[in-house]
């Protein structure tokens, strides 16, 4: 009873934050960012990409990491249970035209992580022990002024508890009886899924206490190879159903709309549940990536922007696309009973019948366990930044024993208490970013006109 309870509790905190106005605020944002940028860094994607390559890098650039691995590590806090368990709980609660409207946010979204995370280098300050930092909090404080330090506050207060692998151990001890121990014959229990999580705590544990060099080196391998293993395995799924991919298309266009097919026709509610789960994906205006992305070694802030665009892209349109594709070609997501990572493994499981599961297990624990420790470093940097520096390592005891209330928690409660946090979130993100807008096209217009002479 005292659980459901608390399930019911997060579930209507979520629905009431991640309501119209929230819902304007980040598309009505992306929007105004594309039409105030007039689609001018869309125009230089390549020039990102050499810029990923490190043909920029300067030995004698502040920061910690370099513009790949920043990408890299944030893609790690993202590409994983979002796409996999995340596009599915779009489709079962929003139906297929969810996906249309995780595209729309998602474009919109590579226009918001351009201003924020451009403003993550440009404001980066100085934490209590003297070290440079990025992320909303300092953008706030130095470039908005100390006037505003109660908003940086509220969005540090709100990302500790956003930042949170609660989902994600949650979904890697489902995804595990799912596809290995039930088939075996070996029925799921709370000891069982409480043995599994305390496992995948000792392995969190080893990484995150290690700090974010560390994270970085791990991520930047794991990540590039589990993408493109995921990627195969669903192009050879599609290959199998190619028949269905056309009239697929067209079903999450048509659903995205009419809402035919569930929540009684209400196109607003598709519209929420496809921005709540483009969110929960490439998080673009919610505030982490500006937290990975402002501790890049570069001292142009346009950089930086520019290649924090192209996470929504890897990402969203592409992998949640695929993902969604998998499961309306397959037809799995027809059926009533399945929902979050469920019905990504029966996808899996129908279309490559021996080792479907196996290859998605893979993917789902590194995946999965990638974006545990990169959600690890932007929690510690919301308590470091409340109170001070030298105690912020205490976030990474909290942090790992939230992974083993995951492992037992509802999947209802999970996913709702996250929403709920990431959509406060938003709020400073998004509004820090607006006001100094101004501030990112000035730097812009400067930079490519300098790279174009």
């Amino acid at each position: 009873m005292i659980i459901e309870q608390i399930e019911y509790f997060f579930i209507q905190g979520a629905n009431f934050v991640w309501g119209l106005p929230l819902l304007i605020l980040l598309l009505g944002g992306g929007f105004f960012f594309m039409m105030y940028s007039r689609l001018l860094p869309f125009k230089y994607l390549r020039h990102a990409l050499e810029v990923l390559t490190g043909k920029y890098d300067q030995d004698h650039d502040v920061g910690e990491i370099s513009h790949f691995q920043a990408l890299a590590s944030h893609l790690a806090a993202t590409i994983g249970m979002g796409n996999i368990s995340g596009v599915a709980v779009a489709i079962a609660t929003g139906g297929p035209g969810a996906i249309f409207w995780m595209w729309i946010s998602a474009i919109f979204g590579m226009s918001t992580k351009f201003f924020t995370c451009t403003l993550a280098v440009m404001y980066r300050g100085k934490d209590s022990n003297g070290d440079l930092q990025g992320g909303p909090m300092y953008v706030i404080s130095e470039g908005m002024g100390e006037k505003w330090r109660p908003l940086a506050i509220f969005f540090c207060v709100v990302g500790f508890f956003g930042a949170t692998p609660i989902f994600q151990a949650n979904q890697i001890i489902a995804a595990a009886n799912e596809i290995v121990f039930q088939p075996a014959g070996i029925e799921a229990s709370l000891s069982g899924d409480l043995v599994m999580g305390l496992v995948l705590t000792l392995l969190t544990g080893i990484v995150i206490f290690g700090g974010i060099q560390r994270i970085a080196f791990w991520t930047a391998r794991l990540v590039p190879a589990m993408v493109v293993l995921y990627l195969i395995s669903v192009g050879c799924i599609l290959f199998l159903n190619a028949s269905n991919i056309i009239s697929s298309l067209l079903l999450i266009i048509e659903d995205a709309f009419s809402a035919n097919a569930v929540l009684g026709g209400a196109v607003g509610a598709i519209i929420l549940a496809g921005a709540r789960r483009a969110a929960f994906s490439n998080e673009a205006g919610i505030g982490t990536a500006p937290m990975m992305h402002g501790a890049t070694k570069t001292e142009e802030p346009i950089r930086e922007g520019l290649v924090a665009m192209l996470g929504p892209a890897i990402d969203t349109l592409l992998v949640c696309t695929l993902t969604g594709l998998c499961i309306l070609t397959t037809g799995v997501w027809k059926s009533s009973e399945l929902s979050g990572i469920a019905l990504t493994v029966e996808a899996f499981r129908t279309s490559l019948p021996l080792v479907g599961s196996y290859i998605l297990a893979l993917c789902v624990l590194v995946f999965g366990f990638t974006t545990i420790v990169g959600l690890s470093y932007y929690g510690r940097k919301c308590l470091s930044f409340i109170i001070g520096a030298k105690y912020g390592w205490y976030f990474n005891y909290w942090y790992v024993g939230i992974i083993i209330v995951g492992s037992v928690a509802t999947l209802g409660a999970v996913v709702s208490l996250v929403d709920m946090a990431y959509g406060l979130m938003a709020f400073p993100t998004m509004i820090s970013a607006v006001i100094l807008a101004p501030k990112v096209m000035k730097a812009a217009n400067i930079y490519f006109k300098k790279i174009e002479n």
